[in-house]
């Protein structure tokens, strides 16, 4: 019964001390405003939600999702060679791809791949 009613105090001594400590802690890291506001991909979130947005930054996000889809829709056909030789899957794969690099050198005529200039 002793033995309870210490473990009992002592489990109850800790969390207080712990919850003490985050108390102080959390108290403290309030007053820092770069920490306490959250993360927008580099927009300062306290000022207007009105600020005009980088339409440079948008084409360049749609480019990477468009060529990081074009990888996944190339496995099927990787794997299809592996299995066996299709002239239909060779010429399939060769027509994606050709229309893929035209359409990265569209993007590259037109200046969308230039970040900086």
């Amino acid at each position: 019964m002793l033995s309870t009613i210490m473990s009992t105090a002592v489990a109850g001594l800790i969390s207080t001390i712990v919850m003490a400590l985050g108390w102080v802690l959390a108290k403290r890291a309030i007053s820092d405003r770069e920490k306490s506001s959250p993360f927008e991909c580099g927009f300062d979130p306290i000022k207007s939600a009105r600020l005009p947005f980088s339409l440079r930054f948008f084409l360049l996000a749609i480019i990477f999702l468009i060529f990081d889809v074009e990888i996944v829709l190339l496995f099927p056909a990787l794997a299809m060679m592996m299995s066996g030789f299709s002239l239909q899957v060779v010429f399939g794969t060769f027509m994606f791809l050709v229309i893929l690099i035209l359409g990265l050198f569209h993007e590259w005529n037109e200046g969308s791949l230039d970040w900086a200039q």
